[in-house]
């Protein structure tokens, strides 16, 4: 029987419960996988808590990347074929042990890649190809500063930053954790719990700051990131995990000529062809060997409540995946 895991109602993680459902058989234009890994992400946080407006209006299936091999398949799908390891990133739906789902929204798994270590990249892997290339144009020579650099985003823009040729600063909220993102690619590190994120940046510098802040923690730090910021500097804020920014007001920018952009991931990947470069080049890297993807933490896919538990007491690095 398959099952997957709902939420019933907006709250903390204990609202995730089971539930079983048939299977049925997928429509035109669509594939059935049987899913082998779930990746967990702080967006299904944003969802489950209700900072995020639900999409639906009655239980909801969070999760948005998941890897598995395709069971059945329509007619009219080309390019795929019963027996494919596939991969996907999608807003919510990807607790569950199967699943139908249009084919454009899926990506052959290459030889060399498993499928934990893909369910485990891609939306990170994605998100930080729209970082690195869309959202900033990062070139050799650019200073950056990198909240959360312990984190599932931070060590793969870590390691992708140093492959460009990046000295990228991080930020972290444990000696540990500031150790585990040097180990994947940083330059230097900032243990916020202890340090002035701020001053250390500008001591970092030289007190010239830095061209570029990517901060997904939000409320909590965007103040003392415009801050770190070199005239026509550009912060790009891709997450909240402290809680939205609620009094940031346009005036704030003034002060250094200042750039603030806030993009979505599933802009991006609604064009095809946009979907298939980034992919590729996310894939490319992990097969060379300039990627590695830290799974540091598995759960059954029916104890995803402790996933959450843990990601939101800031008890995780790296990925987090659940296992069906």
């Amino acid at each position: 029987m398959a099952y997957n895991m709902i939420a019933t109602k907006s709250g903390g993680p204990e609202v995730l419960q089971k539930n079983e459902f048939e299977i049925t058989e997928p429509g035109a234009g669509e594939v059935l996988i049987r899913q082998t890994a779930i990746g967990v992400n702080f967006i299904d946080v944003y969802f489950r808590s209700g900072l995020y407006p639900w999409p639906v209006d009655n239980n909801l299936v969070l999760g948005s990347e998941a890897a598995g091999i395709i069971e059945a398949i329509s007619p009219d799908v080309n390019g795929f074929s019963v027996g494919d390891r596939v991969v996907y990133t999608l807003p919510n739906n990807a607790y569950t042990t199967h699943r139908i789902i249009d084919a454009q929204h899926i990506i052959l798994i290459p030889d060399g890649i498993s499928d934990e270590t893909a369910a485990a990249s891609i939306l990170k892997g994605l998100t930080t190809y729209y970082l690195l290339h869309n959202s900033f144009q990062l070139k050799v020579g650019n200073s950056v500063l990198f909240h959360a650099a312990a984190g599932g985003v931070g060590l793969i823009a870590g390691q992708w930053m140093k492959s460009l040729g990046i000295n990228a600063i991080g930020t972290a909220g444990s000696d540990e954790k500031c150790k585990l993102a040097m180990e994947h690619g940083y330059a230097q590190m900032i243990n916020y719990r202890d340090e002035d994120f701020v001053k250390r940046v500008r001591e970092l510098t030289d007190g010239e700051c830095v061209d570029v802040v990517y901060d997904s923690v939000g409320k909590d730090t965007y103040p003392g990131s415009l801050n770190c910021l070199k005239k026509f500097g550009t912060m790009v804020n891709f997450g909240q995990s402290s809680g939205p920014a609620t009094d940031f007001k346009l005036a704030d920018l003034a002060v250094g000529s200042y750039t603030v952009t806030r993009p979505i991931l599933y802009h991006f990947t609604e064009d095809r062809s946009w979907l298939e470069n980034a992919t590729s080049s996310l894939f490319n890297l992990i097969l060379k060997g300039d990627l590695n993807i830290s799974i540091n933490q598995r759960f059954p896919l029916d104890q995803v409540t402790d996933a959450h538990r843990m990601l939101e007491e800031r008890k995780t690095t790296g990925c987090t995946i659940l296992l069906p």
